[in-house]
């Protein structure tokens, strides 16, 4: 107390006045700020702030969180799906190794795949194409060695093993997926195999489901379009290929959204698995009947009206189920290739977005509904799915230890995302630290601070007073005089 006492008492009246008018400047500049973003965003930053980052410091619970009914609902809802969100599913849209993946090996020099998506995918084709009976038809049985093999030449050699002993389906298939480096040319190669006919449904529904995909990256969109319709009303039973991720995209790139409103109308049904896919473009359609004429300014004054209400809670949906793909939609993150195997509602479900973006851009306003909307559902108004502690449902329990088990596939672990401050909040706060450190230690030590500040001054106008020197080297004495005066 003596020691602060002392201290007060010899503070002067001038830092008094000092102080009063810094705090003043302060204060406007805040309240201009806080004006502007009002004005803007129609919400107060400090608020936003407060609810945002000290609130779950401080072990607040927000008044608008759900009623223990719905969480309790929420939890029961996320029990029944727990085994299909913690499982890793293959990706319906993987690319072609040979063709894309390893194309993007020649020009990077890295590997596009872990070793944990590789070793995934030999073990979906050991299921799909091999059987019991495999060891009584030579092709088969080296086929049989050929999925097991690591190595992608030890298995590209053994399939031209087995196609010399017969047409082999399944050796044309990998051939096509690993050695083709082009389109056209695993799209030759799946003809071959489709030729030799399958040994069982899977390897039909295979052959032709990648046919399909060829021809929509080829340009053959329509062709595509009904080979898949042909597909799923052939096979409608065998959901495994989640083929209507490659029908959704495809009347999408035609822009035949009535089309795309039906599939979404069959299999966005809370008995099957949702996905990001079904997430987001049910949330692209809401958005594109309001989204040319949305403005968040006009919305803040008269409100939102009910198309645009449904809109927003279908990308509060969306966000809910997997909040990592906002990001990557809307650029703030770079674009990755996309794995062969995904974790529903992880982040590795952002393959959706290396797909759709370019049907995102294609409708008006949805890409700035979509930043007008997703961080505030995201941070603000907490999803079901969020439990007390702010860690959603779906990244605890088995869906982590699953990751933690797995080192998930492409990315480290799915974490729900967290909001970045703002560089405005970090500058004034860094800003302000140093300035009350520089005024401590100037009272403390008021002559060291001084010599301090004397060599840091003459360090900064050194190159200046360098210039100078060579300048009045250069120039007459008598028209420097005069530039002086003037």
């Amino acid at each position: 107390l003596s020691a602060v006492s002392m201290f007060l008492n010899t503070l002067t009246p001038k830092f008094y006045v000092a102080l009063t008018g810094t705090s003043s400047l302060i204060s406007g500049l805040i309240l201009i700020f806080e004006w502007w973003y009002f004005r803007k965003y129609g919400t107060s930053f400090i608020e936003q702030v407060s609810v945002s980052h000290l609130r779950p410091l401080l072990g607040g619970v927000d008044s608008s969180s759900p009623s223990n009914s719905n969480t309790s609902n929420g939890e029961a809802d996320s029990s029944r799906q727990s085994v299909s969100e913690c499982k890793v599913w293959r990706n319906p849209l993987n690319l072609f190794r040979g063709a894309e993946y390893n194309r993007y090996t020649w020009v990077t020099g890295r590997e596009p795949l872990t070793y944990y998506d590789m070793n995934l995918s030999a073990q979906d084709h050991q299921t799909f194409f091999t059987c019991d009976s495999d060891h009584l038809r030579p092709a088969d049985a080296i086929m049989q060695k050929a999925w097991r093999e690591r190595n992608p030449q030890a298995r590209i050699s053994a399939a031209h093993e087995a196609l010399e002993l017969e047409d082999c389906a399944t050796a044309y298939i990998l051939l096509a997926e690993e050695e083709a480096t082009t389109i056209m040319e695993a799209e030759r190669l799946f003809k071959q195999a489709l030729k030799a006919g399958g040994r069982d449904t899977n390897v039909l529904v295979y052959i032709k489901r990648r046919l399909a995909m060829c021809s929509r990256k080829l340009g053959r969109t329509r062709e595509a379009v009904k080979m898949m319709r042909d597909l799923m009303k052939e096979f409608p039973l065998l959901s495994m290929f989640n083929i209507h991720e490659n029908l959704l995209e495809s009347l999408l790139e035609l822009q035949n959204y009535a089309d795309v409103q039906a599939v979404l109308a069959k299999y966005d049904d809370i008995s099957l698995p949702k996905s990001a896919t079904i997430c987001y473009t049910a949330a692209l359609l809401k958005a594109r009947a309001v989204s040319d004429k949305f403005s968040p300014e006009a919305a803040s004054r008269r409100g939102l009206s009910t198309a645009e209400m449904n809109a927003v809670e279908a990308i509060h949906r969306a966000v809910e189920f997997n909040p990592h793909v906002p990001k990557y939609l809307l650029e703030m993150k770079s674009l990755i290739l996309p794995p062969e195997h995904i974790l529903k509602r992880g982040d590795s479900e952002i393959a959706y977005a290396f797909f759709h973006l370019q049907h995102w851009k294609r409708v008006e306003g949805a890409l700035n509904l979509l930043h007008c909307t997703w961080e505030d559902l995201t941070f603000i108004l907490p999803p079901c799915c969020l439990s007390v502690g702010g860690s959603p449902t779906m990244y605890r329990g088995c869906c982590k230890s699953v990751i933690r088990e797995r080192e998930a596939v492409f990315h480290e672990v799915s974490v729900y995302p967290k909001k970045e401050l703002p560089f405005f909040i970090l500058f004034t706060a860094g800003l302000c630290s140093f300035t009350a450190m520089l005024a401590l230690l100037t009272h403390q030590f008021p002559e060291l601070m001084g010599v301090f500040a004397k060599a840091f001054l003459s360090t900064l106008f050194a190159p200046l007073n360098f210039i100078m020197e060579k300048v009045e080297s250069i120039l007459p004495s008598s028209l420097w005089h005069q530039l002086t005066r003037i």
